[in-house]
Protein backbone atom coordinates (compact mmCIF):
# COMPACT_ATOMS: atom_id res chain seq x y z
CA UNK A 1 0.00 0.00 0.00
CA UNK A 2 2.79 2.44 0.86
CA UNK A 3 4.40 1.65 -2.48
CA UNK A 4 1.16 2.50 -4.29
CA UNK A 5 0.94 5.84 -2.44
CA UNK A 6 4.54 6.67 -3.36
CA UNK A 7 3.87 5.77 -6.98
CA UNK A 8 0.83 8.06 -7.06
CA UNK A 9 2.86 10.86 -5.48
CA UNK A 10 5.63 10.41 -8.06
CA UNK A 11 3.14 10.37 -10.93
CA UNK A 12 1.57 13.58 -9.61
CA UNK A 13 4.96 15.26 -9.39
CA UNK A 14 5.93 14.22 -12.92
CA UNK A 15 2.55 15.38 -14.27
CA UNK A 16 2.95 18.77 -12.59
CA UNK A 17 6.43 19.08 -14.10
CA UNK A 18 4.94 18.46 -17.54
CA UNK A 19 2.22 21.04 -16.95
CA UNK A 20 4.80 23.61 -15.82
CA UNK A 21 6.88 22.99 -18.94
CA UNK A 22 9.84 21.64 -16.97
CA UNK A 23 9.71 18.33 -18.85
CA UNK A 24 8.97 17.60 -22.49
CA UNK A 25 8.04 14.58 -24.62
CA UNK A 26 11.57 13.17 -24.43
CA UNK A 27 11.06 12.35 -20.74
CA UNK A 28 7.83 10.55 -21.60
CA UNK A 29 9.71 8.50 -24.20
CA UNK A 30 12.29 7.57 -21.57
CA UNK A 31 9.48 6.41 -19.29
CA UNK A 32 8.34 4.03 -22.03
CA UNK A 33 11.83 2.48 -22.14
CA UNK A 34 11.73 1.55 -18.47
CA UNK A 35 10.39 -1.93 -17.83
CA UNK A 36 10.55 -4.70 -15.25
CA UNK A 37 14.01 -5.74 -16.42
CA UNK A 38 15.40 -2.25 -15.70
CA UNK A 39 13.24 -0.69 -12.97
CA UNK A 40 15.88 1.91 -12.05
CA UNK A 41 16.59 3.05 -15.61
CA UNK A 42 15.20 6.58 -15.29
CA UNK A 43 16.63 7.11 -11.80
CA UNK A 44 20.09 6.10 -13.05
CA UNK A 45 19.78 8.33 -16.10
CA UNK A 46 18.68 11.35 -14.05
CA UNK A 47 21.48 10.71 -11.54
CA UNK A 48 24.03 10.72 -14.38
CA UNK A 49 22.47 13.87 -15.83
CA UNK A 50 22.66 15.65 -12.47
CA UNK A 51 26.29 14.63 -11.95
CA UNK A 52 27.30 15.74 -15.44
CA UNK A 53 25.36 18.98 -15.03
CA UNK A 54 27.14 19.78 -11.76
CA UNK A 55 30.51 19.17 -13.42
CA UNK A 56 29.61 21.36 -16.41
CA UNK A 57 28.28 24.16 -14.21
CA UNK A 58 31.49 24.08 -12.14
CA UNK A 59 33.55 24.39 -15.34
CA UNK A 60 31.34 27.22 -16.59
CA UNK A 61 31.74 29.05 -13.29
CA UNK A 62 35.53 28.82 -13.56
CA UNK A 63 35.51 30.05 -17.15
CA UNK A 64 33.11 32.92 -16.48
CA UNK A 65 35.12 34.07 -13.46
CA UNK A 66 38.17 34.68 -15.66
CA UNK A 67 39.15 38.25 -16.54
CA UNK A 68 39.27 37.24 -20.20
CA UNK A 69 36.49 34.80 -21.04
CA UNK A 70 37.12 32.05 -23.58
CA UNK A 71 33.75 32.22 -25.31
CA UNK A 72 34.50 29.16 -27.43
CA UNK A 73 35.03 26.96 -24.35
CA UNK A 74 31.96 28.42 -22.62
CA UNK A 75 29.88 27.70 -25.71
CA UNK A 76 31.18 24.12 -25.89
CA UNK A 77 30.15 23.42 -22.29
CA UNK A 78 26.75 25.06 -22.74
CA UNK A 79 26.24 23.03 -25.92
CA UNK A 80 27.07 19.86 -23.99
CA UNK A 81 24.59 20.78 -21.24
CA UNK A 82 21.93 21.55 -23.84
CA UNK A 83 22.42 18.15 -25.44
CA UNK A 84 22.23 16.23 -22.19
CA UNK A 85 19.19 18.19 -21.00
CA UNK A 86 17.46 17.50 -24.31
CA UNK A 87 18.15 13.79 -23.98
CA UNK A 88 16.42 13.57 -20.59
CA UNK A 89 13.58 15.96 -21.43
CA UNK A 90 14.68 18.80 -19.13
CA UNK A 91 12.87 21.50 -21.10
CA UNK A 92 13.73 24.53 -18.90
CA UNK A 93 17.42 23.66 -18.80
CA UNK A 94 17.45 23.25 -22.57
CA UNK A 95 15.74 26.62 -23.07
CA UNK A 96 18.16 28.31 -20.67
CA UNK A 97 21.06 26.84 -22.66
CA UNK A 98 19.65 28.15 -25.94
CA UNK A 99 19.42 31.63 -24.45
CA UNK A 100 22.83 31.35 -22.79
CA UNK A 101 24.45 30.34 -26.10
CA UNK A 102 22.96 33.46 -27.67
CA UNK A 103 24.55 35.60 -24.95
CA UNK A 104 27.82 33.80 -25.57
CA UNK A 105 27.68 34.45 -29.32
CA UNK A 106 27.06 38.13 -28.56
CA UNK A 107 29.84 38.21 -25.92
CA UNK A 108 27.17 39.58 -23.59
CA UNK A 109 28.42 39.22 -20.02
CA UNK A 110 25.28 40.84 -18.61
CA UNK A 111 23.21 38.02 -20.07
CA UNK A 112 25.03 35.48 -17.92
CA UNK A 113 22.95 36.41 -14.92
CA UNK A 114 20.05 34.52 -16.46
CA UNK A 115 17.68 32.92 -13.99
CA UNK A 116 16.47 29.72 -15.71
CA UNK A 117 13.37 29.63 -13.51
CA UNK A 118 12.38 33.04 -14.82
CA UNK A 119 12.38 31.89 -18.44
CA UNK A 120 9.25 32.92 -20.22
CA UNK A 121 7.88 29.60 -21.41
CA UNK A 122 4.68 31.12 -22.76
CA UNK A 123 6.44 31.67 -26.08
CA UNK A 124 7.68 28.09 -26.06
CA UNK A 125 5.24 25.23 -26.41
CA UNK A 126 5.08 23.24 -23.21
CA UNK A 127 3.77 19.75 -23.21
CA UNK A 128 0.68 18.95 -21.24
CA UNK A 129 -0.62 15.52 -20.55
Amino acid sequence: MALMALREQLDGLVNSMFLEGLLDDQFEQLQMLQDESSPGFIAELITLFCGDSERILAELTKLLDQAVVDYQKVDAFVHQLKGSSSSVGAQHVKLACVQFRQFCEEHNKEGWNLDPVALDTEDNPSNTR
